[in-house]
């Protein structure tokens, strides 16, 4: 399976200047946040697969003008073409905004998703938008990751984590890609492609599962469900 991963800046070979061998081939375009809305509307217009995404901290605005033909993974886990996506949007909170949150907070939200995730048996890839702590993150507090999603990674062990937040113009030291135990931790900036072998992954399914997939597939042709 072929993903693009967008995040944080947009990039003029996929907007102003649009390149669209970039987008040939793909199997599924993930943004990982702080991404304008408008933007997202461009590039799923000529992708030739579905769009997902999470919330970053400046996108409040998605609240009144959420991207169209997208698909908001935010909170709940999504199986497309057998392998389950869990989407957690947000940042630390340094100021007021919707889409930030304390370690509690965010701990708290992760609560509320833990029924999602043991109905689907566990997660593949995680989406965020704020990294993990001590996993590509930064020290201050705007770009600090999340203990407790650390702690989601290694209970669950998914076979790739995708974010954003943390620019690789910051520094040197901003890796793109991080392996971590068994998961590879891949920092979606501006944009990103890689081919992922989804032989690795088997989820079945439950039974109502496997019937809507089906239906989504004959229906919709997007061969995904949530």
């Amino acid at each position: 399976m072929r993903i693009m991963l967008i995040a944080d800046e947009p990039t003029g070979v996929l907007w102003e200047h649009l390149d669209k061998s970039i987008l040939e081939g793909l199997d599924l375009i993930i943004s990982c946040g702080d991404l304008p809305p408008k933007y997202l509307d461009f590039i799923v217009t000529f992708a030739p697969c579905p769009l997902f995404y999470v919330h970053g901290n400046h996108d409040d605005s998605y609240e009144y003008t959420p991207p169209t033909g997208c698909d908001c993974i935010e909170d709940k886990v999504v199986v497309y073409k057998g392998i389950r996506f869990l989407g957690i949007g947000g940042s630390q909170r340094y100021k007021d905004g919707k889409n930030q949150y304390t370690e509690k907070e965010m701990k708290a939200k992760i609560s509320q998703i833990n029924k999602s995730i043991k109905y689907r048996k566990g997660i593949d890839i995680l989406v965020t938008h704020a990294p993990a702590k001590g996993l590509g993150d930064s020290e201050d507090l705007p770009h600090r990751g999340f203990e407790c999603v650390r702690q989601l990674v290694d209970k669950h062990k998914p076979k790739y984590m995708f974010h954003g937040h943390v620019h690789m113009n910051y520094g040197p030291k901003v890796p793109r890609i991080i392996n971590y135990n068994e998961t590879t931790i891949v920092n979606g900036y501006r944009y990103y492609i890689l081919d992922i072998d989804s032989s690795q992954f088997n989820y079945n399914g439950c039974i109502w599962d496997r019937i809507k997939v089906w239906f989504d597939r004959i229906i919709t042709l997007n061969g995904y469900f949530i």
